[in-house]
């Protein structure tokens, strides 16, 4: 990450500052199974340093340099954070994550037919945990403000506006 402040001439002549924080590509997994004829939805919990608290949201990340395209950055954060392998994957979209201040950009990924696997978390994720959640449940998670991670609100919302 980094960051630049740019000075800048708007339009009505008046110089400003804008400050941008440059991060690399992320990704939002939204791994979906069926489990004893229920869909099912794998969220984690961690917690946010800079909020000073835990939260449920999608697994997550942001990508590597050897990750070819946001499917291999979906398939590698959900396999680092959950251990679950996906057998398919596909992009839902491409949102930007907050244009008043960053660059970056994440992508929505599906992934599905979900085998088990061995997570391999790294250090600053080492009090995660993970669950199945139902669809009803997220939705009252959301409407209930135990889902407030706006990557995944937002990522719900493409999910559903698709019909999927």
């Amino acid at each position: 990450m980094t960051v630049t402040e740019d000075v800048v001439r708007r339009g009505d002549g008046s110089e400003g500052i804008y400050g941008v924080v440059h991060r690399a590509p992320g990704v939002v997994v939204i791994a979906r199974q069926v489990i004893d004829n229920e869909e099912r939805f794998c969220l984690v919990e961690q917690y946010r340093y800079p909020l000073g608290a835990r939260r449920w949201e999608f697994p997550a990340g942001t990508a590597d340099i050897d990750d070819a395209d946001a499917r291999a950055t979906g398939r590698r954060e959900l396999r680092e954070e959950t251990g679950l392998e996906a057998g398919s994957t596909r992009v839902l979209a491409v949102l930007d994550v907050a244009p008043g201040f960053t660059s970056q950009r994440t992508t929505i990924v599906l992934a599905e037919n979900l085998s088990d696997g061995a997570e391999s978390r790294d250090v600053t994720e080492g009090d995660m945990t993970w669950a199945w959640w139902s669809r009803q449940e997220i939705l009252d998670g959301i409407v209930g403000g135990r889902i407030v991670d706006a990557q995944s609100v937002a990522g719900w919302g493409v999910l559903l506006a698709l019909g999927l």
